[in-house]
């Protein structure tokens, strides 16, 4: 995991040996279930320690379990393999984590890591976003709401500001030209109740394309009818 060691260390991160030795075991069980089931595309060992990793680890540079609530709430939207959720739950273990993703095949993966990882304090949920978020005890719940490569932002701030309580941040990857996309997603974010604070480029040697954090402050409550029944966040945006 020396790639991995490095690149945290230029986000302010120091992974000791345990933390280090449940990212590769992480590693191993990504390998070995990407043989029965469509995980991730990437799955050569120094790129998994960058493209998911260090990639995940980088909303350091943008949000930090706070001092005064030390065991801050965090949803993870289309968790997929984890990411950037588990990357974040074995640093900061005092997180109270919850992973979404919609298939069942990848919840079950989710399940079997968190059991392997011997990490306390995550749930699992199945289901799609749009209709989970309007159950009581997800609905704008959560200090910290995480979105990884889950759609335009237009489309993703539907999907995950409903769960992001107010006072709370929304944190999503994003790669490539971004402006068009936030030009187009503002309305978006004002009527789901959140206010664009920055985009936050990542500058790592380590990733040789562009790429930014969008960090979104929750600063009114989600009207009720959003998110909107399932499918209609793609077919019809709110930009």
């Amino acid at each position: 995991m020396e790639k991995l060691r490095a690149g945290a260390e230029k986000l302010g991160l120091r992974l000791g040996e345990k933390e280090l030795a449940l990212f590769q075991t992480y590693y191993e069980e990504i390998i070995d279930w990407n043989q029965r089931m469509n995980l991730t595309a990437i799955t050569d060992y120094e790129k998994v320690q960058i493209n998911h990793f260090l990639d995940s680890l980088t909303v350091v540079s943008v949000w930090k379990p706070p001092a005064n609530n030390p065991n801050p709430k965090v949803i993870d939207i289309g968790a997929g393999a984890g990411v950037p959720g588990i990357p974040l739950k074995i640093v900061f273990p005092e997180i109270q984590l919850a992973l979404l993703d919609s298939t069942t095949k990848k919840t079950a993966f989710l399940n079997h890591l968190k059991q392997k990882l011997g990490l306390d304090d995550i749930e699992v949920v199945t289901g799609r976003a749009e209709e989970i978020a309007h159950q009581s005890q997800y609905r704008e719940r959560f200090d910290l709401v995480l979105a990884r490569a889950v759609a335009p932002m237009t489309t993703l701030v539907e999907l995950t500001l409903p769960f992001c309580k107010v006072g709370g941040k929304l944190v999503a990857h994003k790669k490539g030209e971004l402006e068009p996309e936030i030009t187009d997603a503002k309305r978006a974010i004002s009527i789901l109740g959140g206010k664009l604070e920055e985009v936050k480029p990542i500058n790592l040697t380590e990733f040789p394309d562009r790429r930014y954090l969008v960090v979104i402050d929750k600063i009114a409550s989600t009207p009720r009818q959003y998110s909107r029944r399932s499918g209609m966040p793609v077919k019809n945006p709110l930009g």
